[in-house]
């Protein structure tokens, strides 16, 4: 089988490419555009297994010569900062939302015979009480989760329309090992390790539910290969922590002081609570297998290995 990983040098990608590499034995191929979050690096020690191939989703040409012959399709080519997207909106969209269109219309072109789109619970919107189902309306709050919203609703409209053979992820917060330091867990680690301030959000009480990315990687594989066609799988953690209590965490792992915590003004549009139900994907056979705390401890080694990527 012939697998096409697009977004395979960023975080979450380079996270299962790797996993594909040590469990299965498919032909990968890997589509990237090497932005600022991604790292050819990241796949030195697989290079030899895989074949890499530099290019942008939203190049509707260089989509159409890559996707030749490959039986499955998995999407984890995104722009994926929701500040960045407050700023520069457009950018989002023709990642997100044209480049998942150049997708879906050789998908159509080509035999493939599962296509995979790597979403996020963010397009729910925020949730006071009780978990998000795949049923859960769509609410997204910033352009970055409306780009993914606007991508989700393209690929269930290709399979109602055209009877695409498409499938859809939607994950809590992944955290782990290549994630680009923007997101909170990673600047914070590389901060504290540092001795450089921890700008938390407000009163720092917005809720995430937590996923160590193997582990979303591991669902990503059960639902592509599982998964009912045209349906929706949500992939959670089951570790719903506040913003104050990871960077509390992290701060003692590392052995480092509280004073380093600086409350800023909170984010536009910063959703309150994000928690989700993976009943569905629970049935397939799929369930996290990383302890939080483990997990933690091993991203944040990672880190301490691996600092000298990320200083300038």
């Amino acid at each position: 089988m012939k697998m096409l990983i697009t977004g395979g040098a960023g975080f979450i990608g380079c996270n299962f490419v790797h996993q594909m590499v040590e469990k299965y034995d498919h032909e990968l191929v890997v589509f990237d555009k090497l932005t600022y979050a991604a790292n050819p690096k990241y796949l030195d020690d697989v290079k030899d297994k895989i074949e890499f191939v530099k290019g942008d989703i939203g190049d509707a040409e260089a989509v159409k010569n890559v996707m030749k012959d490959c039986d499955y399709v998995v999407n984890f080519a995104a722009e994926t900062h929701v500040d960045r997207s407050i700023e520069d909106p457009g950018v989002f969209v023709k990642t997100d939302v044209i480049g998942t269109y150049n997708l879906l219309e050789n998908v159509r072109k080509y035999d493939v015979e599962r296509y995979l789109q790597i979403s996020t619970d963010e397009v729910y919107g925020s949730i006071e009480n009780g978990s998000f189902t795949e049923l859960s309306n769509i609410d997204p709050s910033s352009p970055y989760s409306a780009s993914k919203a606007g991508a989700d609703v393209l690929v269930s409209a290709y399979y109602k329309t055209y009877g695409a053979p498409v499938l859809i992820t939607r994950s809590s917060n992944n955290f782990g090992p290549y994630q680009f330091p923007e997101k909170l867990i990673p600047l914070f680690i590389l901060n504290a390790m540092q001795d450089k301030q921890l700008p938390v959000y407000g009163d720092g009480k917005n809720v995430r539910d937590w996923i160590y990315a193997p582990d979303n990687c591991r669902g990503v594989y059960t639902a592509l290969m599982k998964g009912k066609l045209g349906e929706v799988y949500n992939i959670g953690g089951g570790n719903e922590k506040n913003n104050l209590e990871i960077t509390k965490l992290i701060i003692e792992n590392l052995g480092k002081s509280e004073d380093l915590i600086t409350f800023v003004e909170d984010r536009l549009g910063h959703d309150r609570r994000y928690s989700l139900d993976s009943a569905k994907i629970n049935k397939l056979g799929w369930k996290p297998e990383v302890k939080f705390e483990d997990a933690i401890k091993a991203t944040i080694d990672w880190y301490k290995t691996n600092i000298s990527i990320f200083r300038a």
